[in-house]
């Protein structure tokens, strides 16, 4: 007789699933409905169901939704909310110095982004690739309200952004060298989903300061995105990096498969200024 034979009334060597019990329905009156509500919502971190709970009841009611209907509808107000919250904290995470949107930015103005590419880089897919993105123009082009505009899509399609000025980033680079803290604050950033980069070639770097930010540029290296803006050309980037050979590996790695925009040479600003005088005048 194998083991799994065994006669009746014998007692088998495998352990038994116990059987999950019979849940019981426990007829209660509204208001102890509500506060038993808002304490498995506490307890279970559910604010939404918590707050809008009873205006779900009694649409489902008129709606003559069944009970899975009911539990159904809580329970995505509870996802699409929690979703909201996690764009908006994205959004707040990435430090981004101003609003800015893909809405409200002129992309007439700028030949070089037809909207065909400004539509895949409002996707994000070149930041699931680990592509850089090069922004390149004079000041008042639009470079900056482009990069935090992509920066904002980013986050809010749940993505992790870091918004930093150059200067700001080497500033805290030498800090953490400095405190040897160095590592860790390179790994912080190397875990971004995407690293917004401004004002590249607006200060000049020290030595230092140059090869620090060039560990983070390798650190990211076709794994991760960097999108920068830069008002200077790269024949100009020698100024920034002062060693032409670190300025010619910096180049070479934020351009490697990379989507480089020209904004151009007329300011968005100063247009706007003549624009707005002009039309006084009139």
């Amino acid at each position: 007789m194998t083991p799994a034979q065994t006669r009746p009334g014998s007692t088998s060597n495998t352990p038994r699933t116990p059987r999950p019990p019979t849940m019981a329905v426990t007829a209660m009156s509204d208001q102890a409905a509500d506060l038993a509500i808002a304490g498995a919502c506490r307890l279970l971190m559910l604010p939404t169901i918590r707050q809008e709970h009873a205006a779900i009841a009694e649409a489902a009611a008129r709606e003559r939704l069944s009970h899975k209907a009911f539990l159904a509808e809580v329970l995505t107000a509870e996802c699409d909310d929690r979703d909201a919250r996690r764009r908006i904290r994205r959004v707040i995470e990435a430090k981004f110095p101003r609003p800015k949107r893909l809405d409200t930015f002129e992309v007439h103005a700028v030949p070089d982004l037809p909207p065909a590419t400004l539509a895949h880089l409002a996707s994000g897919a070149w930041i699931d690739a680990g592509q850089p993105l090069v922004l390149l123009g004079d000041s008042g082009t639009g470079k900056t309200h482009l990069l935090i505009a992509l920066g904002t899509a980013a986050a809010e399609q749940g993505r992790r952004v870091r918004y930093v000025t150059t200067a700001a980033l080497v500033n805290e680079l030498v800090e953490a060298a400095d405190d040897k803290q160095l590592s860790r604050v390179v790994a912080r950033y190397a875990r971004l989903d995407l690293l917004c980069l401004d004002e590249i070639g607006y200060v000049s770097l020290d030595p230092r300061g140059a090869e620090l930010l060039f560990q983070i540029i390798t650190a990211r290296e076709e794994r991760a995105s960097i999108a920068c803006a830069s008002n200077a050309p790269f024949s100009e980037w020698g100024a920034t990096f002062t060693d032409p050979r670190l300025a010619a590996a910096v180049v070479d790695r934020l351009t490697f498969n990379a989507h480089i925009i020209q904004t151009g040479t007329t300011s968005y600003r100063l247009r706007a200024t003549r624009g707005a005088t002009t039309a006084a005048a009139t």
